[in-house]
């Protein structure tokens, strides 16, 4: 049941289509290098295509009805829109969720040291990552460092041309005959992936106080720039990221090369998809872009938090037809598409695959019934008859799709957000892009898989 490419099946106006999604694409994953940068982001593009607060609409008392389109967020992290049907809510909602978190570093709270007149700031990693991957690369550093007076310094360093970039070592190549023997696992270790970021002294000090002159330096400087103290990375949300912007991939121009598709890449196919409902439908319509989900979904702003729940518990509420009932049966009755990416098969690496049932670059959005490790451990199932369901969806307006596992039996694998979806007895399938790549500092994607992704969501939320 081989695929074909979806390549083939364009016309010059489709063509045309998927060029400026690919190039609003490329804008969103820019713009968006952390969940914060990707929820401001999300609420900005929501606003511009008439979408309101759900806390303010309830705040003033203004009653939630079909054809409103609300949206929520969560500490800055995690966001869900709703565009209301006219059915009523307990018949359940059309779900798209993905996550905007990706692997990173994450600057320490006490990280800043000086070591034989450099400057380094400690790291620790976020979700699964090659570590070797990192060193060597031009690295920005994004995030919010909150003060005590409660204020909240927002820090972009390493983005535009004339900002420096920083940077992680690694031992030349002329003296690495004992690193070279250690596993791929061993050879940078977490703890040396330190970002190193000034050699520079600060020269006004005492002779007894030039011990961390390159440290004292570096103070400076984020004191005259930004207004904080060394204290202030204590309540600090730092993150360390690839400098650069996405850019089209191959002489052909037919893939996207960027930083954090995994899985920003269907969050933005599914926000998309979510902004240009424009009639009311009779169904709700639900874009949830959650946290947390390459650490386990944990936390406050992950899957796993009552925050989805919650928001629609206050939408029932803003209705005027909240019960505990109510709510139950409305996420029982939904269906959702956990929209995360697949493993796009790689020649160079063909061991890793089985050929039969792997994702292919360009063949279209795909679906994975199951993901999980070895026996399936950690996964959702879709059922049968909800996979014919998406199937049919998807040929009744002409996506192309393709079905896949996580590479080979035993070879690994891997989780997503669909089972604790699934635990409210709705029905979940994992459905998204294929990525070569994944989880390295740049990822690879095919625009043709981006754009066949955006008609699916599209489709699913008319249909499902």
């Amino acid at each position: 049941m081989e695929r074909r490419n979806a390549w083939l099946s364009y016309k010059e106006a489709e063509e045309t289509e998927m060029e400026k999604l690919a190039k609003a694409y490329r804008e969103f994953l820019d713009k968006g290098k952390t969940e914060r940068e990707c929820v401001a982001e999300i609420v900005k593009e929501a606003e511009a295509a008439g979408y309101e607060s759900l806390e303010s609409k309830l705040e003033k008392g203004e009653k939630i009805k079909a054809g409103d389109k609300v949206y929520a967020v969560g500490m800055k992290k995690i966001v869900a829109l709703f565009h209301v049907g006219t059915e009523e809510l307990s018949g359940g909602m059309s779900i798209l969720c993905a996550h905007i978190d990706s692997p990173r570093l994450d600057v320490k709270q006490n990280p800043l040291y000086e070591d034989t007149d450099l400057a380094y700031l400690d790291t620790h990693y976020y979700g699964g990552v090659k570590k070797y991957q990192w060193v060597t690369l031009p690295l920005a550093m994004h995030g919010v460092v909150a003060k005590k007076d409660g204020s909240i310094v927002e820090i972009s360093i390493g983005e535009d041309a004339e900002d420096p970039v920083l940077y992680i070592t690694d031992l030349l190549i002329h003296l690495s005959g004992k690193q070279l023997q250690k596993k791929a696992a061993e050879v940078i270790e977490g703890e040396m992936l330190d970002i190193l970021i000034g050699s520079r002294p600060l020269a006004e000090l005492p002779d007894d106080s030039k011990k961390d002159a390159v440290k004292q330096n570096v103070l400076k400087i984020l004191n005259e720039k930004y207004g904080i103290e060394e204290e202030d990375f204590l309540s600090a949300e730092l993150e360390i990221v690839p400098a650069g912007k996405a850019r089209d991939c191959g002489l052909d121009r037919s893939m996207i090369a960027a930083y954090g598709q995994d899985d920003r890449v269907c969050a933005y196919t599914s926000l998309a998809a979510m902004l240009e409902m424009e009639e009311t439908p009779k169904r709700t319509g639900c874009c949830l872009l959650v946290d947390k989900e390459e650490i386990g979904s944990v936390g406050a702003t992950g899957m796993q938090s009552r925050f989805f729940e919650n928001s629609v518990a206050e939408l029932l509420d803003g209705m005027g037809c909240y019960s505990e009932l109510a709510l139950r049966r409305a996420l029982r009755n939904s269906s959702m598409l956990s929209s995360d990416v697949s493993a796009g098969y790689d020649p160079a690496y063909g061991e890793a695959f089985e050929k039969k049932n792997a994702a292919y670059l360009g063949r279209g959005i795909v679906l994975n019934k199951f993901t999980g490790a070895r026996g399936k451990s950690g996964s959702n199932d879709a059922n049968a008859e909800y996979v014919a369901r998406v199937r049919r969806i998807f040929d009744d307006h002409n996506v192309a799709f393709q079905t896949a596992e996580l590479g080979k039996v035993d070879f690994g694998g891997g989780g997503t957000i669909a089972y604790i979806a699934a635990l409210y007895g709705m029905e979940v399938i994992d459905s998204g892009v294929a990525v070569l790549s994944m989880h390295a500092p740049w990822e690879v994607t095919s625009k043709a898989d981006v754009y066949e992704a955006y008609k699916a969501y599209k489709a699913f939320l008319l249909d499902a």
